[in-house]
C-alpha cells in the first residue's frame, strides 16, 4: 500500500479577499484523497516544525516570516520537503497594515528568501475574468495528458525567473502568454507554483483538483 502524503495547507484570514476560512474547505476537498491527507491552519507556528509533513501548501497573502518560521520553511525544503505555492503565495510584498483604517500594506521588495524559493512573483492583475490557462510543457507528470483549463480567475502579472520549468501559460487579452504554473527544484526538495485559485470556481473544477493532486504527488516525491 502506497503511504500517505501529509499536507499542511496554510493561509490567513487578515484581508477582505484570499480568506483562508472561505478556500481552506474546498482546497482540502480538492485535494483529499486516501493517499492525501491535508491538515489546514492559520498559525504560522506550524512553519517552524514541519517534520510530521511532506508537503506545504501555501495560501498566504501576507508572507512575514519571524525568523523561526522561515527557516523552518526553508529547510524543510531544501532538505526534501515539498513545496505547493498556490495563487497569492506569490504576493510577497503585501502585508498586513500598522493602521486599522487601511486594508493592506506593502513592501517595496519581494521577501527575498521567498522569492528564492518559488522562482518568481506577483506584480499586479487585471479584473477577475474569465481566461484559458494552456500546457505548453506536456512531458511532465503534473501535465501529461492534462487538458488546458478555462477559468474565472484572477489573472496574475508575475516577475518570473528564467530558469524554471513553465509547464502551463495564462491566455489573457491583456496579459497573453504569461507563466501560470511552473516547477523548480530547491536543496532537495521540489517547489511547484500555480497562479490560478482565486475564485471556488477554480478550486472546485475537476480539472484544477487533478492539477492539484498530482502537484502534491510530484513536489512530495522528491
Amino acid at each position: 500500500m502506497e503511504p500517505t502524503t501529509a499536507v499542511l495547507a496554510i493561509g490567513d484570514n487578515r484581508f477582505p479577499f484570499h480568506r483562508f476560512e472561505k478556500m481552506s474547505p474546498h482546497i482540502q476537498d480538492a485535494l483529499e484523497t486516501r493517499r492525501i491527507d491535508v491538515t489546514l491552519t492559520t498559525d504560522r507556528e506550524e512553519l517552524a516544525d514541519l517534520s510530521a509533513y511532506d508537503v506545504v501548501l501555501d495560501y498566504l497573502t501576507d508572507s512575514t516570516l519571524d525568523d523561526a518560521q522561515r527557516e523552518g520553511l526553508l529547510s524543510f525544503v531544501e532538505n526534501g520537503g515539498g513545496y505547493v505555492g498556490l495563487h497569492c503565495a506569490s504576493d510577497l510584498t503585501s502585508t498586513e497594515p500598522d493602521d486599522p483604517d487601511e486594508v493592506i500594506d506593502s513592501r517595496d521588495e519581494p521577501f527575498p528568501e521567498l522569492r528564492e524559493l518559488i522562482g518568481g512573483h506577483f506584480l499586479t492583475h487585471p479584473e477577475k475574468s474569465t481566461y484559458d490557462v494552456r500546457v505548453v510543457d506536456s512531458h511532465h507528470p503534473i501535465t501529461a495528458s492534462l487538458p488546458d483549463l478555462r477559468v474565472f480567475d484572477e489573472p496574475y502579472v508575475l516577475d518570473v525567473d528564467e530558469d524554471v520549468r513553465v509547464l502551463a501559460r495564462m491566455d489573457h487579452p491583456d496579459h497573453a502568454d504569461m507563466p501560470a504554473l511552473w516547477v523548480r527544484d530547491h536543496g532537495d526538495g521540489r517547489v511547484c507554483y500555480c497562479s490560478v485559485g482565486h475564485t471556488v470556481s477554480t478550486i472546485t473544477d475537476p480539472d484544477v483538483g487533478e492539477l492539484l493532486r498530482r502537484t502534491v504527488r510530484w513536489v512530495a516525491d522528491a
